[in-house]
């Protein structure tokens, strides 16, 4: 494995009944809040109400944002940042899933930031400073309440891009698996599919010496692949959603990929695709990974035998590395049948009319992926296998 050095300073709060942490934690950073959230749930799931209410039993000062998108946009991100700088807020707090945190990273880096905030999203610029910011999780996705990355969708110019700094990490985040129990049975599958293709893309690398992160991916995406359809024919179910919660977590914070870092091509190939149509994430990965795999398989085909043994429980007895690796890719795709994900860009009225602009977006910075480089053919192949 690589040197590395693991560092998360974000504080876990877990379990049921937490939410009241957040009033001996918020004053720590001041009075005057920006309270972020997304279309409205938190309001007819009562979770709007209880938080109010013990900001107000802290003496806050309140200010909202809601309306955040499933594809949190950049304009969404600049109306928070005018928010921050006009009324000197001092702490922001997500209330919502995934995407309701990543445009709260954004709007407490450009907050502190004097140019446009998309050159962060884009790169030209690092962010050095943020507001400091906690999270109240009502989704099981995309882990972003426990790293410093955030994803964002620049609207009038079709672009979706991953970005992240060290001073994004939230300062605390409060999962209560209650506060998911509400989340509809679709969001609920696309949250499933997201956490395991974070698993993926750790777990595709070409480092060495990697058993016990290996076992780690592995024994995640087990524990997903057992819980998920109990959960899914029981979403109230505190056992369930506690162990889909915590999984989320731990897929992406940091402690998986400790020594390697892993392949993240697939990610780039949905944010192109989500950039156009605006599809659900997690949906457009259950579509894509299994064509990545097969596209792939020929990379290190052992590394997919591993997966396909382990994890599915393929039979590897005379059968070539290959073979079992592409049984395994099916164990998969019939996994996700299972649990009603979108098999094809078809389930979304995708065809092949955009398939050249998709392309484009996903190669914008050239050659991606570490355990397999693509190039545009690679690209428009993985897309037209998908349609």
């Amino acid at each position: 494995m690589e040197n590395f050095t693991f560092w998360n300073p974000t504080k876990l709060i877990f379990g049921k009944g937490q939410l009241e942490a957040l009033k001996t934690e918020l004053p720590k950073y001041g009075k005057r809040v920006l309270l972020v959230y997304g279309g409205g749930s938190i309001k007819r799931n009562g979770l709007y109400e209880q938080v109010t209410n013990l900001l107000a039993e802290i003496g806050a000062e309140v200010f909202e944002l809601s309306g955040v998108e499933p594809n949190p946009r950049l304009s969404t991100a600049e109306r928070g940042i005018g928010i921050c700088k006009a009324e000197n807020i001092d702490f922001l707090l997500a209330v919502g899933g995934g995407s309701v945190i990543d445009c709260t990273k954004l709007i407490a880096a450009g907050a502190k930031y004097d140019g446009e905030a998309w050159d962060l999203v884009v790169k030209k610029a690092y962010a050095t400073e943020a507001l400091p910011f906690g999270t109240v999780l009502t989704i099981a996705a995309t882990g972003s309440e426990m790293n410093s990355g955030s994803v964002i969708t620049n609207w009038e110019t079709q672009e979706k891009h991953g970005w992240g700094s060290s001073v994004t990490f939230p300062q605390f985040s409060i999962l209560d698996p209650v506060n998911t129990f509400s989340l509809p049975k679709n969001q609920t599958i696309y949250g499933i599919v997201d956490m395991m293709s974070h698993v993926f893309e750790h777990y595709f690398h070409l480092e060495e010496n990697t058993p016990y992160q290996d076992r780690m991916c592995e024994s995640l995406l087990i524990t997903v692949m057992e819980t998920a359809p109990k959960l899914l024919n029981d979403l109230e179910n505190y056992e369930y959603r506690s162990i889909i919660l915590y999984s989320g977590t731990m897929a992406l914070n940091g402690i998986l990929n400790m020594g390697y870092a892993g392949d993240w091509a697939t990610h780039n190939l949905e944010h192109a695709v989500s950039a156009v149509y605006d599809i659900p994430h997690g949906g457009g990965l259950a579509i894509l990974f299994p064509h990545w795999m097969e596209h792939n398989l020929k990379v290190k085909p052992s590394r997919f035998k591993q997966l396909a043994v382990r994890v599915f429980n393929v039979d590897p007895q005379g059968k070539s590395d290959e073979e079992v690796g592409f049984e395994g890719i099916n164990k998969l795709r019939e996994f996700w049948n299972i649990i009603e994900a979108p098999s094809r860009l078809a389930d979304y009225d995708i065809d092949d009319s955009k398939l050249e602009l998709m392309a484009d977006k996903a190669m914008v910075n050239g050659e991606f992926g570490k355990f397999a480089k693509l190039n545009k053919q690679d690209v428009l192949d993985i897309y037209q296998a998908s349609l």
